[in-house]
């Protein structure tokens, strides 16, 4: 049975501008809610508590403490029914697992004798991760975002959530959260970035969120640092023998997340564009924002080859990217992450395969990945020279500088060389 009247858009790549309004779409900036969220910011930055319990009680509506206690979290886990907790746990040990083979590692080498470069890893102190209150409870992106920093080393990770649910208080406590604030919105981001006497200021900010949160969090990544910016969900499919109902249903999926969110199939086969705008009719949900996602942002493309097809996909650089073969994903190397195959299911990604679900969108794909452990540590290089690997390299040092105009620069590598008191360079004939 069909529901509703919905019609997926189907255009063909020939048509420039409707390609363009689909893989090139992007949010425009409300200077309202910039004007507001820069308000709140500095209200928080410069009142610190009180202007950050007035926004909470006034936005989060909060009724009581601002923290969640020890005694809370453990009594509000024990309600959840125990196949979610089994659930929580099979994911939170998965995401660990694979966070582990994300770090980097130390090493060192010697370009050339006696000059040792080495690189050192060492955690974040202080991570900060948002957690949205939503419709519903979001405990899998607590578990995305408190959990590899917490295998990267970091000893404090503080996890903010307007309404904890139980089964948020679950995931923070199988994740290590060190502490949990009833926080939300733009004044919980400045507070992570900034502090107050309640929260304490963190190295990094991560998590989605909101347009409140997204805004927040790039009035302050100068100060403090962010994850990425993060908009609308978006997935795209390229297939060109997928199975029609499958397919559909992925779109959906994603689709559900947000009015906003982008849901496209991109497709040289005429005859799957057809089916799965068929299957998208008789599966589409009575409610949610999935409708009203695929009639604004939603669409297949119907290509005039593959090759075109992974063009466009490449073009786009979406958050999440499903394809049908290891050929296929091979050549599809902009986007968040990428699903192979009939059964890899991008729903799937977002709870219990391992692999981490907070990633790029906007096309911001086309420079990096989601989330890692990887993320929560500083990689910084030690560098040691001893006399004999110091003389050997100062000399084209020396050139360079001066060929760059820094005579200063020159000079610091000159004194060393020379073994003098002043490393500027000697005129005239020296004396015996």
């Amino acid at each position: 049975m069909e529901h509703g009247a919905l019609a997926m858009r189907i255009v063909e790549s020939a048509n420039r501008r409707a390609v363009a309004s689909l893989l090139d779409w992007r949010p425009g900036r409300d200077p309202v809610l910039e004007r507001q969220v820069a308000r709140i910011v500095e209200r928080v930055r410069t009142d610190g508590d009180a202007a950050l319990l007035k926004y909470a009680r006034s936005l989060d509506g909060l009724d009581g403490s601002i923290e969640v206690t020890t005694a809370e979290i453990e009594a509000g886990a024990a309600r959840v029914p125990a196949a979610v907790k089994s659930a929580v746990r099979i994911a939170a040990r998965r995401i660990a697992r694979v966070a582990r083979r994300q770090l980097p590692r130390a090493w060192s080498v010697f370009p050339a004798p006696g000059v040792e470069i080495a690189q050192r890893v060492v955690p974040l102190d202080r991570v900060g991760c948002y957690v949205p209150g939503g419709r519903h409870p979001l405990p899998s992106s607590l578990l995305m975002t408190a959990i590899p920093p917490r295998v990267a080393g970091v000893s404090e990770v503080i996890a903010v959530c307007p309404r904890p649910e139980p089964v948020v208080m679950l995931a923070a406590l199988e994740a290590g959260v060190t502490r949990l604030f009833r926080l939300g919105g733009a004044h919980a981001i400045a507070a992570l970035a900034y502090g107050t006497r309640s929260v304490p200021r963190v190295d990094k900010i991560v998590g989605p969120g909101n347009a409140w949160v997204a805004a927040a969090k790039a009035r302050v990544a100068a100060e403090c640092a962010i994850d990425f910016f993060a908009g609308p969900s978006e997935i795209a499919i390229v297939s060109r023998d997928g199975r029609p109902a499958w397919i559909a249903a992925d779109l959906i999926a994603q689709a559900e997340h947000d009015p906003d969110a982008r849901a496209i199939l991109i497709t040289p086969s005429r005859r799957l564009a057809t089916a799965v705008a068929r299957q998208i009719r008789q599966q589409m949900p009575e409610d949610g924002p999935a409708r009203a996602a695929l009639v604004q942002n939603g669409g297949i493309v119907i290509t005039r080859t593959l090759d075109e097809a992974i063009v466009f996909a490449q073009r786009m650089a979406p958050e999440h990217l499903v394809c049908d073969s290891p050929a296929m994903a091979a050549r599809l190397t902009r986007a968040g992450t990428v699903f192979v195959g009939a059964y890899s299911a991008q729903a799937s990604g977002d709870y219990v395969t391992g692999s981490n679900h907070v990633l790029p969108t906007m096309g911001a794909a086309a420079a990096r990945g989601g989330l890692s452990a990887a993320d929560f540590v500083r990689v910084t290089t030690v560098q040691r020279l001893s006399e004999a690997g110091f003389r050997r390299i100062a000399p084209a040092g020396i050139v360079l500088a001066e060929a760059e105009g820094l005579s200063a620069h020159a000079a610091s590598m000159r004194i060393r060389l020379n073994g003098t008191q002043t490393g500027r360079r000697r005129t005239g004939r020296r004396t015996r």
